[in-house]
């Protein structure tokens, strides 16, 4: 594993240093082996405390050290976990460490606000190309909660979209449970870290995921589960996926955090009508009042994605369901409109935000929306300093 991964992995691993901390070293002086030499004054000039800066400059060149050795096979990590019998319980499985520097990262989740700097993987990394959609709703489901969240992510897998979900009671076992059974690709994002399964008695569903789908957490083997860890998860489901699902939630429910962060991140939110009587429908109620596309069927949440799945696949569903798939006359096959305006914009030449926000006359948001569309489909490129280019 390449030096700057290490230093990344170690700081991530750092007590005291946190996302706001690594991304100023990113923008400042880059990941670099200076930092081992830091001392307290370096590290204070980053914000941290004097405590903190004190316990880094004894602590950091040893901890890198220690990562250089636990890191020396890049294909398999042994991390020393609080428990031996949580490595049990995953039979030793490899886990696979991928910072924002690898290829291997999802570019989905690269462009979402706040993406980690470092995530921990059980399982498929595979899966991590595939188109997602995600899951969520309440942990105390209702009969109607789970038929309807089994009914959608039976027909979203069977699709070819991944369901990605966070693995909770509720709502999250049954879509994680259903994508499985229907030979489907799910993705559970943890709130804790690798090793611990939370809910305990989610072991076998964890085991079954990591056996045929991908666990990911973005803390360290070995970490409990606390409460302000399960909103920082939420970030990691919306920004993997093109879109949020909320199929049962009340109104104050944890999982309309998951539908902020994925408007944050510029992606779609799709809600499931309950009964208006019911307290566990007013949260889906109220997404559907301020702008949410109401979902009654798979095809409304598939319709939207059809150009992002695997032909096959897509066609089979469309036939199966008499719906025509539609034949772009445009060469470059799926793109939306103001997707092909930007892409033969680019095709003359790389060209900056600034630039593109000057000669379409769009506002940031709408083109933001744009570009990231077309990086899903692997149309075009990001380059350092937010200039873009096709591939």
């Amino acid at each position: 594993m390449k030096i700057d991964n290490i230093l990344l992995i170690a700081l991530h691993e750092s007590e005291g240093i946190g996302w706001k901390t690594i991304n100023r070293i990113m923008m400042t002086g880059g990941l670099h082996e200076g930092l081992l030499l830091y001392d307290m004054n370096d590290w204070r000039a980053l914000g941290l405390s004097v405590e903190r800066a004190n316990k880094l400059t004894r602590n950091f060149p040893l901890l890198v050290e220690k990562k250089s050795v636990e890191l020396s096979n890049e294909k398999e990590y042994r991390h020393p976990a609080k428990s031996e019998g949580n490595w049990k319980l995953t039979n030793r499985a490899k886990v696979r460490i991928i910072t924002a520097l690898d290829k291997v990262y999802p570019d989905t989740l690269r462009s979402s606000p706040q993406a980690p700097w470092v995530l921990y993987c059980i399982g498929d990394l595979q899966l991590l190309e595939l188109p997602g959609i995600a899951m969520v709703g309440t942990r105390v489901p209702t009969a109607y909660g789970r038929k309807i969240a089994a009914m959608l992510a039976e027909e979203l897998a069977q699709s070819g979209l991944a369901v990605v979900s966070g693995m909770a009671k509720g709502i999250d076992s049954v879509v994680h449970e259903t994508a499985l059974r229907s030979g489907g690709k799910t993705l559970a994002v943890l709130g804790a870290g690798i090793d611990v399964i939370y809910p305990p008695e989610n072991r076998s569903l964890y085991e079954e995921i990591a056996a045929k789908g991908l666990i990911i957490s973005e803390y360290p083997p070995g970490t409990n589960a606390l409460p302000g860890f399960f909103p920082q998860r939420n970030r990691i489901i919306a920004g993997l996926t093109l879109g949020t699902v909320v199929v049962e939630a009340d109104a104050r429910s944890g999982s309309l955090i998951t539908t902020d962060l994925a408007l944050e991140a510029g992606r779609d939110v799709f809600s499931v009508p309950g009964p208006i009587t019911s307290p566990k429908s007013r949260g889906t109620l109220d997404l559907i009042k301020q702008g949410a596309k109401m979902v009654t069927e798979a095809r409304d949440i598939i319709e939207e994605y059809d150009s992002w799945l695997p032909k096959r696949a897509s066609d089979t569903y469309n036939k199966e369901r008499r719906v025509p798939r539609q034949e772009h006359p445009d060469h470059i096959v799926g793109l939306t409109n103001d997707e092909r305006q930007i892409y033969h914009m680019l095709e003359q030449g790389h060209g900056s935000l600034d630039e593109m926000i000057e000669r379409t006359q769009w506002d940031f948001g709408h083109l933001h929306s744009v570009l990231l569309s077309l990086i899903i489909k692997k149309q075009i490129t990001q380059l350092p300093g937010a200039i873009y280019k096709v591939i």
